[in-house]
């Protein structure tokens, strides 16, 4: 649809403090700043609005040692306002899959030119970025009054996969990859932080404000059996203790057998070893736990070209190891499969258009595919879970905002309750249900933005 093209751009920011802090890398999180991003476009003459939210992840995407927290933030921030220039400017035409793909090397330029400390990772860039991606994709859906995920076919899109992945890719279209209609629930996956309290006696105090603080409160409440478990990375009798604690709690209660874990070490295991001392003493002493692993996340450091960048082959034999923080792109998917990883960690944080191609690289590719969030709340967790719910593989995704930080969820819950308040252990995605990427429009937002317009 060459008619469709961007004319103006709105960025917003939202502030929240946790209501129970985060341990994350060894650094503790206590809030978020989401990023919001409204969209005018036009087609055939009329104004389309879209609409995207993101958290600015910064301890995730742009971990530093030189550089303070409030300073990855604001550079976040003002990249936010050069991505809002830059694509405003451009009154870019066509597919947002293309759009994405024209302006994608002009926001890396942006990055590149601000003078810090540290540069801004490609990582950081694609955070950012991703709100206004989504809200390209939300404002194309809806100014044909569809949905976003019934235009990815050569119908509407002018180039084929074999334009942004490789030519083995030539003549096909990410609707041979991606579902036109979302799956009606997906599995939630419950995070265990390092931090988080397991059973009443691992508490020291109470919040009591009315939202479960522990495990086994949060298992009574939602029913959720598929269990995400943060770990150290850098203290193996603690990480196995862990597993092993979490899964005789969850034994504990008798509510069903079908639990599923996922480990995160946060990219801190020196080598593959200490992978496989994990998994084969975990497998050793308690091989009901093992059995229930389904997956695990990135365990080594990011950086996959460094010198001595641990190969993951052996590990990969026992459970799918997803590559995560390290994918950015189709090379850096390519290279992680020659390391030995057998899957892929897709985010709605890393980008729509971004997230759509590597979900069908990795199933043309055979790779394990999951998806998860960057405790996303709000419109983001909404962008996330129908992501997700239309990646035929995937079968569970995250929703952490319930746990650390519930009120960015609040002004959401009565339009989307299947996705809001959990009962049954699933999000509904059924409800985020068109056009454009199905997010409510903005008069359901929170009022307390604090606004951007570009100029």
């Amino acid at each position: 649809m060459q008619s469709f093209q961007i004319k103006e751009v709105q960025v917003s920011f939202e502030d929240f403090a946790y209501r129970a802090p985060m341990k994350f890398r060894g650094t503790v999180v206590d809030r978020v700043t989401l990023l919001n991003v409204d969209v005018t476009a036009e087609f055939d003459g009329e104004a389309s609005l879209g609409f995207g939210s993101m958290p600015l992840g910064n301890v995730w995407s742009f971990p530093s040692v030189r550089l303070t927290f409030d300073q990855t933030l604001s550079a976040m921030r003002e990249l936010a306002a050069d991505i809002g220039e830059i694509t405003r400017k451009s009154h870019a035409k066509g597919h947002p899959v293309e759009i994405n793909h024209q302006l994608e090397p002009l926001y890396f330029a942006a990055a590149a030119s601000r003078t810090l400390a540290e540069p801004i990772p490609q990582l950081c860039t694609l955070v950012v970025a991703s709100a206004f991606d989504a809200a390209i994709h939300d404002a194309y859906g809806k100014a044909l009054g569809r949905s976003s995920y019934e235009t990815y076919g050569a119908d509407h899109m002018s180039h084929d996969l074999g334009c942004y992945l490789d030519e083995g890719f030539r003549g096909e279209f990410l609707d041979r990859y991606i579902s036109r209609r979302p799956a009606p629930s997906l599995a939630l996956y419950h995070l265990v932080g390092a931090l988080d309290a397991l059973t009443a006696g691992d508490l020291s105090s109470r919040l009591n404000d009315g939202v479960p603080e522990t495990l086994e409160e949060w298992v009574r409440r939602e029913r959720v059996n598929h269990i995400k478990i943060k770990l150290d990375g850098g203290n193996i009798r603690w990480d196995i203790d862990r597993v092993v604690s979490v899964h005789n709690v969850l034994s504990a209660l008798s509510l069903h057998e079908n639990w599923r874990y996922s480990l995160d070490f946060n990219e801190r295991c020196r080598s593959v070893d200490y992978v496989l001392e994990c998994l084969s003493s975990i497998r050793e002493t308690t091989p009901e736990a093992f059995g229930k692993i389904q997956y695990l996340e990135q365990p080594t450091q990011r950086d996959l070209e460094a010198p001595g960048t641990p190969d993951m082959h052996k590990a990969a034999l026992l459970k799918p190891i997803v590559i995560d923080e390290s994918l950015v792109g189709y090379a850096s998917l390519l290279r992680a499969r020659e390391l030995g990883y057998s899957g892929v960690a897709l985010k709605a944080c890393k980008g729509q258009s971004n997230a759509l191609l590597l979900a069908a690289a990795a199933q043309k590719l055979g790779m394990f595919v999951c998806m998860q969030d960057l405790t996303c709340p709000g419109a983001s967790l909404l962008h996330s879970a129908g992501l997700a719910a239309h990646i035929p593989p995937i079968t569970a995704v995250e929703s952490n905002a319930r746990q650390y930080v519930p009120a960015a969820n609040a002004p959401w819950g009565a339009r989307f309750p299947g996705i809001f308040r959990i009962v049954d252990g699933r999000l509904h995605t059924a409800q985020i249900d068109g056009p454009g990427l199905g997010i409510v429009p903005v008069p359901f937002r929170s009022i307390n933005a604090r606004t951007f317009q570009t100029r």
